[in-house]
C-alpha cells in the first residue's frame, strides 16, 4: 500500500514505542531497526528511555551513509519530543501532588 508509510509515521508520533515494537515484530522497511542499531541492547535502551529519538533515528538511517544532513535534524526533533514528554509528565506529576 503506498500510503501505509505515512500512516505509520503519523501513528509513531502518537505512540512511538508501539511503532518501534511493530517495526521490530514485522521487520518493516527491510528490518530497519537491526540495521540502524549496533546491537539489541542499544535499541532496547532507546525503546525504554528515548522512544522518539530511536524511532526517528531508525527512520532517518541510510544503510550506506548512516544519518546525514536533514536526517540529523529529524533525530534532533526526536530528542526534543522526548525531552518534552519527560517535562510534561513531570509538570503533570507536580500538579497532581499540589492538588492532594
Amino acid at each position: 500500500m503506498p500510503g501505509c508509510g505515512c500512516l505509520f509515521v503519523l501513528g509513531g508520533l502518537a505512540f512511538p514505542r508501539f511503532a518501534l515494537f511493530l517495526m521490530w515484530l514485522f521487520h518493516l522497511w527491510d528490518d530497519r531497526l537491526s540495521v540502524a542499531m549496533p546491537n539489541f541492547f542499544v535499541g532496547f535502551l532507546g525503546f525504554l528511555f528515548l522512544p522518539f529519538t530511536t524511532l526517528f533515528y531508525a527512520l532517518a538511517y541510510d544503510p550506506i551513509d548512516g544519518v546525514t544532513g536533514f536526517g540529523w535534524i529529524v533525530v534532533a526533533l526526536g530528542v526534543l519530543f522526548d525531552l518534552g514528554s519527560y517535562g510534561s509528565s513531570e509538570q503533570a506529576r507536580r500538579q497532581r501532588y499540589a492538588q492532594a
